[in-house]
């Protein structure tokens, strides 16, 4: 797989993340910067590699420094995840309560988050992976904060709660499924289908499949973005059925009138 980005000149979401500079290294040690280091690594080689024998030689310092701040691998993992989430903290397009209505809240949402997959797409397969901080919570919106304030932000649109946390899995559920499969197509781990012997043969028997073989250039064609976009309608459209129905005097489908 190559490492190359692909041409995403047309996705606004990609061209944010575009121009983004490594963490500095000329800084002192500390969790923060072992952490930055880790993530600078697995965008670059990917997860299996890193340990922390190798991330102190990035850092210029023996493996054992780092237990002073980092307990070990797993730990590590886990700073990583958070790391990363936390950039949506800062990402100026994404509310911390509706101000447009709940679709305009949700669409902002859903586009940070697949921003943070676009800058680290090594490493997001992370957030699917690693524990989340109750056993309830769902990845890709996996930390206690961030799921407060999407229920938060439906509740006070005229959600009930029963609503809220419908639209939270499913929105969930969308994010994952799209965005895993999005970041394989950048050489993300995603599962074993992944860990391919370059030196195995491989299918080379196009007139078994004829209409695949047809069909392969626009099977390769790179559509994510829209495709996103369109799921992300579809979905909105779904909540707003689900919210309809579960206010009080809600009808049983959409008013076509």
């Amino acid at each position: 797989m190559p490492d190359e980005p692909r041409d995403v000149h047309t996705d606004a979401d990609a061209d944010l993340v575009a121009g983004r500079e490594p963490p500095s290294t000329r800084q002192p040690l500390d969790r923060a910067r072992i952490v930055a280091a880790a993530i600078s690594y697995i965008d670059e080689f990917g997860l299996p590699g890193l340990s922390m024998r190798r991330l102190g030689g990035m850092l210029g310092v023996e493996a054992m420094s780092l237990y002073r701040y980092v307990p070990g691998r797993e730990n590590l993992l886990d700073a990583v995840v958070g790391s990363v989430l936390d950039e949506m903290a800062v990402d100026e397009e994404v509310l911390d309560a509706p101000r447009d209505g709940w679709q305009d809240f949700l669409q902002r949402l859903a586009h940070g988050v697949r921003r943070v997959a676009l800058a680290h797409p090594r490493a997001f397969p992370l957030v699917a992976s690693r524990p989340t901080e109750a056993p309830w919570l769902r990845p890709p919106l996996r930390s206690l904060d961030t799921v407060e304030t999407f229920l938060r932000g439906l509740i006070e649109e005229g959600f009930t709660d029963d609503a809220a946390v419908a639209a939270y899995r499913a929105f969930t559920s969308f994010l994952l499924g799209h965005l895993l499969l999005e970041v394989s197509t950048y050489g993300a781990d995603v599962g074993p289908l992944d860990v391919i012997d370059d030196a195995e043969p491989r299918n080379e028997r196009p007139l078994d499949h004829p209409t695949v073989q047809r069909l392969s250039a626009a099977l390769g064609e790179d559509h994510a973005a829209t495709e996103f976009e369109e799921a992300l309608e579809n979905l909105l459209d779904r909540i707003a059925l689900v919210q309809s129905e579960s206010a009080p005097g809600g009808v049983a489908g959409p008013d076509r009138g």
